[in-house]
């Protein structure tokens, strides 16, 4: 009897997975991750002194240095996507095609983001007038479509990063502006045991807290329409995982942060009430 339920549950788990869970685009897209993580690490090895470096200090630095790459490599090849891909309208109806703001950059004949370079727009124009092989041959041509068939596989769970969606983009713009640089300057006062760290690392927690809420928050109020929750894959991995990092961690540092902060109240106030008893 077992051998007659197993295929069934079987055959039941396998529909559930999404149908290009193991195409080349994914595939690469996950290993980018993985990819920018070992490069923390490596950056942690170079950087820090195994001697003298507690296992909490490295993997501070290995959480900032990989919050930093994540920033700058990805999510600022989003911002690029939303900025400088584009492509003509032409004949179909804007409710066609993923978010686009009317009257976005000026423009109510173009579509902008991802889409236009991976989507159903591949003769979109990159970069405005000129094409991306132009700019710099294959090779630039390549990435710029490689970033942009990344983001179009995370928009299968989540339809605005296809397109320009202006909350995430304002939040965008102030991860990969100003917190990506405040990591990286985390990483230097870890590597060179500065104290000011912990308040930085405060403000960067925070700062990813309040955005992740942000993105999220609209959606919910609205019913999660661009949302696809039908697989494990997009709702546990590509939802919850990816974005619960960016909640769990910082939530973890500024416990941390506080606690560093606190103990060095607690030296000054026992310096003080001990000058008091003289």
């Amino acid at each position: 009897m077992a051998s007659t339920v197993a295929p069934s549950s079987l055959e039941s788990f396998l529909s559930t997975l999404p149908p290009d869970l193991f195409d080349q685009t994914t595939l690469i897209s996950l290993a980018s991750t993985v990819a920018i993580l070992v490069a923390a690490y490596s950056l942690s090895r170079a950087a820090l002194d195994p001697k003298t470096t507690t296992s909490r200090s490295r993997f501070l630095f290995i959480w900032h240095a990989f919050d930093a790459l994540i920033h700058f490599c990805l999510e600022g090849s989003f911002l690029y996507h939303c900025f400088f891909s584009s492509a003509p309208l032409g004949h179909l109806n804007p409710k066609e095609v993923f978010i686009d703001p009317y009257n976005y950059l000026g423009r109510i004949d173009r579509v902008h983001g991802a889409q236009a370079v991976a989507g159903k727009f591949v003769e979109g124009v990159v970069g405005g007038p000129a094409k991306a092989g132009a700019l710099g041959g294959g090779f630039l041509e390549k990435i710029v479509k490689g970033t942009a068939e990344l983001w179009m596989v995370y928009a299968k769970a989540d339809k605005r990063w296809a397109g320009v969606d202006l909350s995430v983009v304002s939040l965008e713009l102030l991860t990969v502006l100003v917190v990506g640089p405040m990591a990286c300057w985390v990483c230097y006062d870890i590597a060179k045991r500065n104290s000011r760290v912990n308040i930085v690392m405060i403000m960067i927690a925070t700062a990813e807290i309040y955005g992740g809420w942000m993105t999220f928050c609209p959606e919910w109020l609205v019913g999660s329409v661009n949302l696809d929750t039908s697989n494990w894959m997009y709702l546990w991995l590509y939802l919850a995982f990816f974005n619960g990092l960016w909640v769990v961690i910082p939530a973890y540092v500024i416990y941390v942060a506080s606690g560093e902060i606190m103990s060095a109240f607690k030296v000054r106030d026992a310096a003080v009430k001990a000058k008091k008893s003289l």
